[in-house]
């Protein structure tokens, strides 16, 4: 993107004459600048008119915290919150055993078809999230089943399976296996190996995958939209419903909440993540 724009400014014939470093500098931070504004200014924008005394948010009155204290006293908000933290929690505790056990046979195990499971395994990853959404759809009703939390929690396993082996393989090539190895010669069983030995040492990426995981599945729209049932209304889907009718204040502070929740929890997995290839 900065290579970008001075390529940009050259064309315009206002760069052509840059050979200082120090301008050079000058330029890169301005057009970096530029694309943090353009990044962060609605984010911004949310944040501070979640702290405005007016109905409206559209004109900033004066500091309040009140539409923060008035999330406490809607009960179809707190029926939608807990919806969605039973299915992160449910998707991410079934991801964290299939994740971990899929990652420990990709890096371990070496068999026919094993680049083509590596390249499924990510598809959830990289196809667009429509295509999920309307495939899990499709199946759940060729199946005959009644759209539930249940179907929501299946669809987001499927993802949440994707991020947790990535982050644990990841943990996985930084270990040595001589460790397991030794424990067996000491005379511990393979499955006292891997408890006491290989489990320990992956924790970190696991804790890293399972938050990076719980994120995703909280935060998740299009595809709890397709696969929810009547009445299975999750924290994502209720904020859709409420803007519908106009953006209230109340969603500005419940928009903001979830985003210091988000960046938290994302900037605790990173740092979990980077300690552990250490």
């Amino acid at each position: 993107m900065l290579s970008f724009g001075l390529v940009l400014l050259d064309s315009c014939g206002h760069a052509r004459d840059i050979k200082n470093p120090v301008m050079k500098s000058r330029w890169l931070n301005i057009i970096a600048l530029l694309v943090l504004v353009f990044q962060y200014l609605p984010i911004l924008v949310l944040i501070v008119f979640s702290f405005d005394d007016s109905r409206l948010a559209v004109r900033w009155t004066g500091f309040t915290l009140k539409w923060y204290q008035s999330l406490f006293t809607e009960d179809a908000l707190i029926g939608a919150f807990k919806n969605s933290l039973l299915v992160a929690i449910v998707s991410v505790a079934a991801a964290a055993c299939m994740g971990t056990l899929a990652a420990i046979g990709l890096s371990r195990l070496r068999f026919p078809g094993e680049n083509l499971y590596r390249a499924l395994l990510m598809l959830p990853i990289i196809i667009p999230e429509i295509a999920m959404a309307v495939a899990a759809l499709t199946l759940f009703l060729a199946m005959g089943l009644s759209l539930s939390l249940a179907t929501i929690i299946i669809s987001h396993i499927v993802f949440c399976v994707a991020y947790v082996t990535l982050t644990v393989m990841g943990r996985l090539e930084g270990m040595d296996p001589k460790l397991e190895e030794a424990a067996q010669d000491l005379g511990a069983t393979p499955l006292q190996a891997f408890f006491k030995v290989t489990l320990p040492l992956l924790m970190p990426g696991i804790v890293a995958g399972c938050l990076l995981a719980f994120v995703l599945s909280l935060d998740d729209f299009i595809i709890t939209q397709f696969t929810a049932g009547v009445g299975d209304t999750t924290l994502p889907l209720w904020i859709y419903g409420s803007v519908k009718f106009g953006v209230k204040p109340t969603i500005n502070a419940l928009s903001t909440l979830m985003i210091a929740f988000t960046v938290g929890t994302s900037l605790t997995a990173e740092a979990i993540r980077r300690r552990s290839l250490t």
